[in-house]
């Protein structure tokens, strides 16, 4: 049983145990609880009606919660203690088995950090193009091709041209009619056609007109694109030469759209790059484009890094962590210990003495594992930080109320066991035998390991609604015989695919739960064909995978809106070379 599966089911059961003292004190259960409220009730004089799990949910008359339990009467002389309103008293030893941990609430300065990722570029404000101002004949070409490395002044072709030619000669005809203003303008015309003074200064002074046009690179840099052969004829509309000074790059990365309003130009960021481990890089954020991808729903950001030693190349895979907009002196509580239910946050708050109250917060920004909480607890309060307690219905707060409650007054003062549970993969639904073949993961409970085996179903398990290949959580009990089957069978939700993909994998790390692969481009969400790691979100078996296997695999996102594995489907098998 992986331990997330029972820090889920046992954090479900603390909240079952909440909703389990809320009905013992409105006397549901029966007995002693149920005469206790009677007496109260006949003396005092009922106020109003709170919800078990949510004191601040009130009512004139006695009804349901917004969670289906019963409310809670509220007589006169309790109004003042609304602090302990839904509190739970749970016993020592069941505190520790289900493995209740805390923390305290801490005023911090919290800076969200965006982390994403980029292709590097060439910085554009360095890049210049090389063009002729006269047509002709390419007859030397230096520079041979593309990624040399040239520096400013160094000769990059001849050329001849018939125009510079006979601009030469008109402009030595002027000299030797010595007439200035005839010689200005013949020289005016030579340098229009990008005849340099130095070459001006020696056509005077030699009087013999050069035939080849020599062109020289006007910066620093290597050729990032090269239209030019020995022979050709070239043009004034037609670039020669793209030099491209790496002096400095550019990062294009994308954040996500809740993601927008926490960047801004200026701010730091430190880029990591997969073929130098341990190194990184400091930049900034130079610009933020004006337009959100349609498709990927995703704003793309400039980010610029010096680059003096030339590590960095164009086309390089990155992964930045960008300094966000934070808070300073906010509560925070660590992200684990929030219970998100979708339309509202919880908190579970540790008042000492084994007793636990469930409060409605209002959240803030999140960073560094921790989440900044705007409304509903103080800076002296202590917080449940066990896990994310997930509620799917009523009836997973009757099994956890079944668990941690000593319902038979005969066995009090004994531990109650929790009935040995797991998460399995369904591998074939035998519904006319009342049977199902799983593979499941081990059940310390009973001492079992991993294993695949048919089981029978005992009292009202189903197996409606399930799938084979599905992922389920089961619950097991004794038959009559002693043999162990299914009490309980419940299928698991996956992780939502939000784009589907191929790809070839590098190399999987199982105890990382990480896989390295190369894609082929998802249009989906607007991503190229690229290498990268992509972190195991889905249930699937990944010590299944190997390198080599070619597979179709479904992206999901996980909580901090970054794209993990969903799913996985090997297409053709690898060598695991």
């Amino acid at each position: 049983m992986s331990s997330k599966t029972v820090i889920i089911a046992l954090s479900a059961g603390l909240l079952g145990a909440i909703g389990m003292y809320g009905a013992q004190q409105s006397g549901m259960l029966g007995g002693s609880a149920s005469s206790m409220s009677s007496s109260e009730s006949t003396e005092k004089k009922v106020l109003y009606w709170v919800a078990p799990m949510d004191p601040n949910f009130r009512s004139d008359n006695p009804g349901k919660s917004p969670m289906g339990m019963d409310l809670i009467p509220v007589y006169e002389g309790q109004e003042n203690n609304d602090d302990d309103s839904g509190a739970i008293k749970i016993k020592p030893s069941v505190v520790n088995n289900i493995g209740v941990r805390t923390a305290s609430v801490e005023r911090l300065d919290l800076s969200r950090n965006i982390e994403t990722v980029g292709y590097l570029d060439y910085d554009e404000s360095k890049i210049q193009q090389v063009h002729v101002r006269s047509d002709g004949w390419i007859e030397k070409l230096a520079v041979k091709s593309v990624g040399e490395r040239v520096k400013r002044g160094q000769l990059l072709f001849e050329y001849y041209s018939p125009d510079l030619a006979n601009a030469q000669a008109e402009y030595l005809q002027a000299l030797q009619t010595g007439r200035k203003g005839l010689i200005a303008a013949s020289a005016e015309r030579l340098r229009a056609l990008d005849f340099g003074r130095p070459q001006i200064n020696a056509l005077r002074k030699d009087r013999k007109i050069q035939r080849l046009v020599k062109v020289r690179a006007p910066q620093d840099g290597v050729v990032s694109s090269m239209n030019v052969r020995d022979g050709m004829y070239i043009t004034q509309k037609k670039s020669t030469f793209t030099l491209a000074d790496l002096s400095s790059v550019w990062l294009l990365a994308d954040v996500f759209e809740d993601q927008a309003q926490a960047v801004e130009v200026g701010q730091e960021a430190r880029m990591n790059l997969s073929y130098a481990p341990g190194k990184h890089w400091e930049g900034k954020v130079e610009y933020i484009y004006p337009t959100l991808d349609a498709k990927a729903r995703t704003l793309k950001v400039r980010l610029k890094f010096d680059n003096p030693n030339e590590e960095l190349k164009p086309n390089m895979y990155a992964k930045v962590s960008i300094s966000g907009v934070g808070k300073d002196d906010v509560l925070t509580v660590p992200r684990e210990a929030v219970i998100r239910s979708g339309k509202r946050d919880r908190l579970i708050l540790s008042l000492g003495e084994g007793r636990f109250k469930s409060v409605e917060v209002i959240s803030g920004i999140e960073a560094n594992q921790r989440i900044e909480i705007k409304k509903g607890i103080s800076e002296n309060d202590t917080v449940v930080t066990s896990g994310q307690f997930l509620i799917d219905s009523e009836a997973s707060l009757s099994a956890s109320i079944q668990r941690l409650s000593d319902t038979d007054e005969s066995t009090e003062g004994e531990e109650s066991k929790p009935a040995p549970s797991t998460m399995a993969k369904v591998n074939t639904l035998m519904a006319d035998h009342g049977m199902v073949n799983l593979t499941h993961e081990p059940i310390p409970e009973i001492g079992w390991p991993a294993m695949t085996m048919d089981f029978k179903l005992l009292h009202d398990a189903s197996l409606e609604g399930l799938k084979e290949n599905g992922s389920v959580h089961i619950t097991l009990a004794q038959d009559e015989e002693g043999m162990w089957g299914i009490s309980k069978i419940m299928a698991m939700a996956g992780p939502k695919i939000e784009a589907y993909g191929e790809g070839v994998i590098n190399n999987v790390s199982v105890e990382n739960g990480i896989i390295n692969m190369k894609h082929a481009p998802i249009p989906e969400i607007g991503w190229p064909e690229m290498e990268m790691d992509f972190v195991k979100l889905g249930d699937f078996d990944i010590a299944a995978l190997k390198a080599g296997d070619q597979i179709r695999f479904g992206l999901s996102k996980d909580a901090e809106g970054m794209y993990g594995l969903g799913s996985v489907e090997v297409l053709e098998e690898g060598s695991g070379q």
